[in-house]
């Protein structure tokens, strides 16, 4: 049976427009259905790991997204309680690995990156404002339906990608578990412009207090001395939108008084975090990627790591499977190792760094805990073995599963 589009890929976010664009690239028509207006660029990820970059580069969008950001290899921890200041950095991958730095970029940012490239494609198309109703399958395909401005609008396709979210609308329709907790505190996500360069402080650094712990990134380098990502938790029993009257404590408590009355808050996002994987990434012809497969905690940036690997996964055996080059088998064994891969890599090691971070009221604990990065900074070999985990969340090539 013919179809208008042979994928269907719901969400509109990183995840989502690089899958599209990949299944795009092989010839195959795609729409990226979106329930929103338009592209969203509310503070999210803004990290993407070395080892992301050789996707991004297949792709041919490294180029462009390091246009928009940058690239950067400096890493610190500081600890408040004593003063320590541990650095370290991704030189230690140098004539390692291709790309021995990370890309610092903001999500929408990317995704305005990936959504040009994809514009180029006669084969695909987004649909902005398509809130998904419905999804019906059988062995043949996947009828998706409409609510809202598009009630009654039906698109067929051969296969569905969810890529709509931790909220997935997909991944509810089917009906299928999101297994795991959700964390009792509240995150609170900011692009922040400092008053001056706070000399000293790593590009992305990690604050330990239980109180005030924080991420500390780069962002861009707008302006005069850039936009930075200041992310902190606090009780989820506050009101959400009394957020920016308490901020002033957080950046003061840090930075001091002067700077926190000169700091010019850009935007800010409060959000609950998860430890959540859902019960299968594949429904039939569905398949989950991103956060609608899988939802972690912030601290370390992997959770859009792991999307961008979904991502990528999907590319290639999704795109094998629409073309005739393999059988549906493999996305089986894409659902599987991805998910594996979420539950028994990224969660655990962000769960930890969330620990360490923001609940190490243990002096003991948090020193044995500190020890690992302390010989990072001066022991090279261990280092690169120590920042070689985030290559390990990647899959191989489904093709020879």
């Amino acid at each position: 049976m013919q179809y208008e589009q042979q994928v269907i890929v719901a969400g509109a976010g990183p995840t989502g427009l690089l899958t599209a664009l990949g299944l795009a690239q092989q010839g195959i028509s795609v729409s990226v259905v979106e329930r929103a207006p338009a592209l969203q660029d509310t503070p999210r990820a803004i990290v993407y790991h070395w080892s992301t970059l050789d996707g991004l580069a297949r792709l041919g969008l490294l180029e462009q997204a390091t246009a928009a950001g940058f690239l950067k290899q400096d890493y610190a921890y500081r600890v408040r309680d004593t003063g320590e200041i541990i650095s370290y950095g991704l030189a230690a991958l140098n004539g390692k690995v291709e790309r021995p730095y990370n890309l610092h970029l903001g999500q929408g940012a990317l995704a305005a990156v990936v959504l040009r490239e994809l514009e180029k494609f006669d084969n695909a198309r987004v649909l902005w404002s398509h809130e998904i109703a419905g999804i019906e399958q059988d062995e043949r395909g996947v009828r998706v339906s409409f609510a809202g401005e598009n009630a009654g609008k039906v698109l067929a396709s051969e296969w569905l990608v969810g890529a709509d979210g931790a909220g997935s609308t997909v991944r509810r329709v089917l009906d299928l578990g999101f297994d795991g907790m959700t964390w009792p505190e509240r995150f609170v996500a900011t692009n922040v412009r400092f008053p001056d360069t706070r000399e000293g402080w790593a590009q992305s650094t990690f604050y330990v207090d239980d109180v005030y712990g924080a991420i500390i990134a780069k962002i861009d380098e707008a302006g005069e001395f850039g936009t930075w990502r200041y992310t902190y938790m606090e009780d989820a029993e506050l009101p959400a939108d009394t957020v920016p009257d308490r901020m002033p404590r957080f950046l003061s408590a840090v930075f001091g008084p002067e700077v926190a009355a000169a700091t010019e808050v850009v935007a800010a996002s409060p959000y609950r975090m998860h430890q959540r994987a859902a019960s299968s990434f594949r429904a039939g012809r569905v398949l989950l990627a991103g956060d609608a497969a899988h939802a972690t905690n912030p601290t370390g940036g992997l959770g859009l790591t792991m999307g961008l690997f979904d991502s990528f996964a999907l590319i290639e055996s999704l795109g094998a499977v629409a073309t005739g080059r393999a059988d549906d088998a493999v996305l089986t064994a894409y659902a599987d190792l991805r998910r594996s891969a979420f539950v028994d890599k990224a969660s655990p090691r962000a769960s930890s760094n969330k620990k360490l971070l923001f609940h190490s009221s243990d002096p003991v604990k948090r020193d044995q805990d500190l020890e690992m990065f302390r010989r990072m900074s001066h022991d090279h070999e261990f280092a690169a073995e120590v920042l070689y985990f985030t290559k390990t969340l990647e899959s191989p090539s489904l093709l020879s599963v």
